[in-house]
């Protein structure tokens, strides 16, 4: 599948890559977010949940698994499963019912919920790389395909 990678110096190019990303996934699908703690994958995700539409704060669902924004033009799902103990827990909180054709799920930590979670449109792993972070990004289907070749394009992120 296709590959890339971003480099973002700053938090403020996290906000335009995000911005480019929901555009590039047309709104919606499923995006696994991996990384180390404190690497950005809550940034990443509050940029993408601000280009829906969202005004106003984007926290951390640490603690309550799953952060819904549905005031936006397409309904945004933010996860952490950071803290979950059993993937199994997942089937119970009716994980399910939040994966539709017209929503795009944000999920980080998503090794914790393996066998329960959907196959990701794309995955996006953040490395520190000197002062900034390194997105490298892969798509898993034709929609994560689709946004990886969107992401290409210099054009489309804007610094």
């Amino acid at each position: 599948m296709d590959k890339g990678q971003f480099f973002a110096p700053n938090e403020a190019a996290m906000e335009s890559f995000a911005k480019a990303l929901y555009k590039g996934l047309d709104k919606q699908g499923v995006v696994f977010l991996q990384g180390d703690l404190g690497l950005g994958k809550t940034t990443l995700s509050r940029g993408v949940v601000r280009a829906a539409g969202h005004v106003g704060n984007v926290k951390s669902p640490t603690y309550t698994l799953v952060e819904p924004y549905e005031d936006v033009e397409t309904p945004v799902y933010h996860f952490d499963l950071y803290r979950l103990s059993d993937p199994e827990e997942l089937e119970y909180f009716g994980i399910r019912d939040y994966f539709s054709n017209d929503s795009l799920c944000l999920i980080e930590w998503p090794d914790k919920g393996a066998g329960f979670l959907p196959i990701p449109d794309l995955e996006i792993t953040l490395t520190l790389s000197g002062q900034g972070r390194l997105l490298s990004y892969q798509a898993l289907s034709k929609r994560g395909e689709l946004a990886v070749s969107f992401l290409k394009k210099p054009e489309n992120v804007s610094l």
